[in-house]
């Protein structure tokens, strides 16, 4: 495997994620029972997550997806959004599930949760795999979250760096070296 030699420690196995991801369904499915939903993930990282955990969810749901661009050309986030690629589905008086990879500013997903409001959806809830709260830059609560990890730079199971790692079944930490 070709990112073995990347990593230092893995920090969630494919087992535990996959044990993860069908908890945070079957809590979904019981909290919107009788309901239908739009699942709307972020681009790209949230993909992996997202097909996992939809297929968990036992209701009538749709799918789209949106791209979010918060860092342009600097390494940490601005906080200000711009958003790429919009979802096509309507969102008003629907109820509606953001997913995404991982939590940690909160200034994302706090100024798309606003934006997204504004389109009167019967509700906005988030779903994110991972939550490192130690980044927070703002105060910030996932309504679904499937493990905390701590302030390193992780990848796998859909998270990248340098556009890599994304396919890396394993949630891991990977060597300083690779990106300073």
């Amino acid at each position: 495997m070709y990112w073995k030699k990347d990593i230092c420690k893995v920090l969630m196995t494919e087992e535990q994620i996959a044990d993860m991801v069908k908890g945070i369904g079957q809590q979904i499915t019981q909290d919107y029972s009788g309901k239908e939903l739009l699942v709307v993930g972020i681009l790209k990282g949230a993909s992996v997550f997202m097909m996992d955990l939809i297929k968990y969810i036992d209701l009538p749901l749709s799918i789209d997806f949106m791209v979010v661009s918060s860092y342009g050309n600097m390494s940490a986030t601005s906080g200000e959004i711009k958003i790429l690629r919009d979802v096509t589905a309507k969102m008003e008086g629907r109820h509606v599930l953001l997913v995404e990879d991982i939590i940690d500013s909160g200034l994302t997903m706090n100024k798309l949760k606003d934006v997204l409001k504004l389109r009167n959806p019967a509700s906005l809830k988030v779903a994110s795999a991972f939550d490192k709260p130690s980044g927070r830059r703002v105060p910030m609560e996932c309504d679904y979250v499937g493990a905390e990890v701590p302030n390193e730079f992780v990848v796998g199971y859909g998270l990248d760096y340098a556009e890599k790692y994304r396919n890396v079944p394993e949630l891991c930490v990977l060597k300083s070296e690779i990106y300073e």
